[in-house]
C-alpha cells in the first residue's frame, strides 16, 4: 500500500480547471493525464474514453455533469486536478473545487459569445480569492490575433491579463510559440513535448514588443523592475520568473498560455508553470485564513460528497496541514467525531488505497457520515474553525417529485438526501399548501441529471410533473348566515345551531374568530367546536382554495340539552360558512414574489420584455455591483410565471443570466388565468 506523503519533489498541489460551457476542460485534463505518463494514450470526448466524464449520466448528455478528480505526478511534483462544469447548472461543483484548490487553470476560447460566461467564473474566482492562470484553448482553430484577443476577454477580469505565450503563424494557423519568460521559440508536436527551435527572424520584432509588455505588467509591482525599465536595462531572467510567481500567488495577475487540448499542444509549458509558479498548501492555508487547532495533527477542508457503489459515502478532502492516517478520527463544524474507515486517491471512477495522507495531498476518506461538503474537519476531537461558510446556491427551477407507489416514499426522499448531499445546490422541500414534494435546482438539465442519477446509482424511479402553486380565495363583501345541523335517528339526537357573520380583512393580516355569545345561546364548551369547523371549512372555499384574510364572528345561536355535542356544533359551523361565504364575492388569490434578474447589460431590454410579457411589473434597474458591464432588473410577478422563466432567461442571455426571489405578497387573480387555476383545482378534487 502506497503512503500519499511518500514521494520524491515538492508538496502536493491541488489544481481546479474551470471554465465556460464546452470550453475543453476535460479535453485538458485528459492531456495533462496523458502527459504525465497516467495513461498511455490520451482519450476522446467523442470515443467515450476518457478518465473524466464517465459517468453514464455525463455520457449521456456529453458534458460535464460533476467533478471529475484525477491524480497525477510531473517531474517529481504530485498534482490532483478537479475538473469541474462549465454549464452554469452544475456551477456548484464549480465553486467546490475553489474551497481549498492552490491555483485554478481557467480554460477558454477565443469566441466573443463565451465572454459573458467567462466573467461569470471569474467573479467566482474573485470571491473565493482564488490565484488563476488563463489556458486559450483551440488556439489551432482560430486565427485571430493574440493581442484582439486579450482586448476581447479583459473585460471579463479584474486582473490585468498577461501574456507568457506569443503563437508562431503559419498560414494563418498556430504551429508553435514563443515563451516571453524564457525568451525561447517551440514547435507544436502532436501529443509530445514541444520542440524548441531558432527564433524565426521575422519574429523579432513582434517578441521584443510583446515581452516589454509583459514587463511592464509586472513593474506595476515592483518598483526596481520599473526602474530597469527606464533606464532601459534588460532584467535578470530569474527576476522576471520571480515576478510572475509572485504576483501569480498574490493575485494580482493572471498569466495567459495558449494550447490546443485536443491535440495535446501547450500542455507541457501549463504543466511546467503550475510546476514553477502555483502556490502551495501553506500559502493556500493562510489564504483560507487556516488556524491550528490545539491538540490537533491535522486540518483539512471538505470538498465534496460522493456516494459510489461499492465504497459506500466518501468525503473528498484537501489537508492543509498536519498528516493524517485510516482509522484516525475527526472532528466536523458541531463538534460530531467520526472515524475515517478507509482512505484513497482517486482517478475518475477508480480508487487507489492509501494508508497516510500528508498536507497538501487531495484524498478521499470513507464513511465520514456526518461531514457535509464545505465543512472543516480537524483529527482529534476538538471542532475546528469553519474556513468557509459561504450559503449554497438558491435553487431557481423546481418539481413536484413523487413515486408510482406511496410505501416507495420513504426510500425517495432518502435518495434524495444522499443527492442534496453530493449536490447542495439541490433542495428538497415539502409544500405544505400543495401537499407535494418539490425538488428545486439550478436548472431543467440539472434536474433531469438528478433524477437519471437517483434511478441509476439508488435504483429509485421517480415521476415529476409541474409543481402547483399555492393559490388563495378570500372574499371582498361581509354577510352572515344561520347554520342549522339537526338530524334524529333514534336516542340521542344530533343538534347545533349557529349564527356566523363573515367579514374580509386586509391582505396578509390572516384569519381571526370571535363571538358575541350572551344570554348562553351557545354554551362556552361548544364555542371552540364552532372555531373548529370553520377552520376546517377554511381549508377549502368555494373557489377550491384554502381561504385567508376573514374575520368570523359567532354572533348567535341555541342549542338542545340532550342532543347538542361539540361533533354537532362543528358541521352546523361548516355549513354556516358555507352559506355564508356563497354572498362574499369571494376572489382567487395568487402570490406574487420580488424577483432581481442579473443579466449582461446588452441584453437587459429583452429580459425587460420577458418580464412584462409573464404579467411582471418592472420596478426598475441597476448597474450590478461590482459586475462591470451587468445589470440588475427588478420586478414584482406573479409566482405561477417563474416555472419556466430560467430557460428562457438564459436562452436569451447566452446561457448566463439566472435570478433569485422571495415571496412578496398576494394578489387578486382574475380573467383566463383565473379560470385555468380553478378548472385544474376542479379536476384535482373529480
Amino acid at each position: 500500500m502506497e503512503k500519499a506523503g511518500d514521494r520524491p519533489g515538492l508538496g502536493p498541489r491541488c489544481i481546479a480547471l474551470v471554465g465556460p460551457y464546452q470550453s475543453g476542460k476535460t479535453t485538458l485534463l485528459e492531456a495533462l493525464l496523458c502527459r504525465c505518463g497516467v495513461v498511455p494514450r490520451q482519450g476522446s470526448i467523442a470515443q467515450a474514453n476518457t478518465i473524466g466524464d464517465a459517468s453514464a449520466e455525463a455520457r449521456s448528455h456529453a458534458m460535464s455533469v460533476e467533478m471529475n478528480v484525477a491524480t497525477a505526478e510531473f517531474l517529481g511534483q504530485r498534482f490532483t486536478f478537479l475538473d469541474s462544469p462549465g454549464s452554469i447548472e452544475f456551477v456548484q461543483d464549480q465553486r467546490a473545487v475553489l474551497s481549498a484548490c492552490d491555483v485554478a487553470v481557467v480554460v477558454c476560447e477565443a469566441d466573443p459569445k463565451k465572454v459573458p460566461a467567462l466573467q461569470v467564473i471569474l467573479q467566482k474566482l474573485d470571491e473565493f480569492q482564488v490565484p488563476r492562470l488563463l489556458f486559450i484553448n483551440k488556439v489551432d482553430r482560430t486565427d485571430a490575433r493574440i493581442r484582439d484577443v486579450l482586448e476581447m476577454l479583459q473585460p471579463a477580469s479584474s486582473r490585468p491579463l498577461v501574456l507568457r505565450q506569443i503563437p508562431i503563424w503559419q498560414d494563418g494557423i498556430a504551429i508553435g510559440f514563443v515563451d516571453l519568460a524564457l525568451e525561447r521559440a517551440f514547435l507544436y508536436r502532436e501529443h509530445a513535448t514541444s520542440e524548441v527551435i531558432d527564433m524565426p527572424g521575422d519574429l523579432a520584432d513582434r517578441k521584443a514588443e510583446a515581452r516589454f509588455h509583459m514587463l511592464e505588467q509586472l513593474a506595476d509591482y515592483d518598483d526596481a523592475l520599473m526602474e530597469q525599465l527606464l533606464e532601459d536595462l534588460e532584467p535578470p531572467r530569474d527576476r522576471v520568473f520571480d515576478d510572475l510567481r509572485h504576483d501569480l500567488c498574490e493575485g494580482l495577475i493572471t498569466p495567459v498560455l495558449l494550447g490546443s487540448a485536443e491535440r495535446g499542444n501547450g500542455v507541457f509549458r501549463l504543466l511546467k508553470s503550475l510546476r514553477h509558479d502555483a502556490p502551495g498548501v501553506e500559502e493556500t492555508a493562510k489564504r483560507l485564513g487556516a488556524k491550528p487547532v490545539p491538540g490537533s495533527g491535522c486540518l483539512a477542508q471538505a470538498i465534496k460528497t460522493l456516494h459510489t457503489a461499492h465504497g459506500g459515502r466518501l468525503s473528498l478532502v484537501r489537508l492543509l496541514s498536519g498528516s493524517l492516517g485510516d482509522g484516525d478520527t475527526v472532528t466536523g463544524r458541531a463538534g460530531q467525531s467520526e472515524r475515517i474507515a478507509g482512505m484513497f486517491t482517486l482517478m475518475g471512477s477508480d480508487q487507489r488505497k492509501l494508508t497516510r495522507a500528508e498536507a497538501g495531498d487531495t484524498v478521499a476518506l470513507g464513511r465520514l457520515e456526518t461531514i457535509a461538503s464545505g465543512e472543516t474537519i480537524a483529527e482529534g476531537k476538538t471542532a475546528p474553525q469553519q474556513l468557509l461558510d459561504r450559503p449554497h446556491m438558491a435553487p431557481v427551477y423546481g418539481l413536484a417529485v413523487s413515486v408510482s407507489d406511496r410505501k416507495d416514499e420513504v426510500k425517495l426522499t432518502a435518495a434524495l438526501q444522499k443527492l442534496i448531499a453530493e449536490d447542495p445546490s439541490l433542495r428538497l422541500d415539502h409544500d405544505a399548501g400543495t401537499r407535494e414534494m418539490v425538488l428545486w435546482g439550478q436548472g431543467e438539465v440539472h434536474l433531469k441529471v438528478a433524477l437519471e442519477r437517483l434511478a441509476s446509482k439508488f435504483g429509485v424511479s421517480a415521476k415529476t410533473e409541474p409543481r402547483r402553486i399555492a393559490y388563495r380565495e378570500t372574499i371582498r363583501k361581509s354577510a352572515s348566515a344561520r347554520g342549522r345541523h339537526k338530524k334524529q335517528s333514534g336516542g340521542h339526537g344530533q343538534f347545533g345551531d349557529v349564527v356566523l357573520q363573515v367579514s374580509p380583512r386586509p391582505r396578509g393580516s390572516g384569519f381571526v374568530f370571535t363571538d358575541t355569545i350572551s344570554g348562553g345561546v351557545v354554551p362556552k364548551q361548544y364555542i371552540p367546536a364552532v372555531e373548529a369547523g370553520v377552520r376546517e371549512y377554511l381549508g377549502r372555499g368555494p373557489l377550491g382554495f384554502p381561504v385567508v384574510d376573514i374575520a368570523v364572528n359567532l354572533a348567535d345561536g341555541s342549542y338542545h340539552s340532550v342532543d347538542s355535542s361539540e361533533m354537532a356544533f362543528k358541521a352546523a359551523a361548516r355549513l354556516g360558512m358555507s352559506l355564508a361565504m356563497e354572498q362574499c364575492d369571494s376572489v382567487l388569490l395568487e402570490p406574487i414574489v420580488y424577483i432581481e434578474l442579473h443579466v449582461p447589460s446588452e441584453h437587459t431590454a429583452r429580459i425587460n420584455q420577458i418580464v412584462s410579457s409573464r404579467r411582471g411589473q418592472l420596478l426598475g434597474f441597476d448597474a450590478r455591483e461590482n459586475w462591470p458591464g451587468w445589470d440588475t432588473v427588478r420586478a414584482h410577478m406573479p409566482e405561477a410565471e417563474l416555472q419556466n422563466l430560467i430557460i428562457e432567461l438564459r436562452s436569451a442571455t447566452s446561457g448566463v443570466g439566472t435570478f433569485s426571489y422571495r415571496f412578496d405578497h398576494m394578489a387578486e387573480l382574475t380573467g383566463r388565468a383565473a379560470e385555468q387555476a380553478r378548472a385544474t383545482a376542479r379536476a384535482e378534487a373529480a
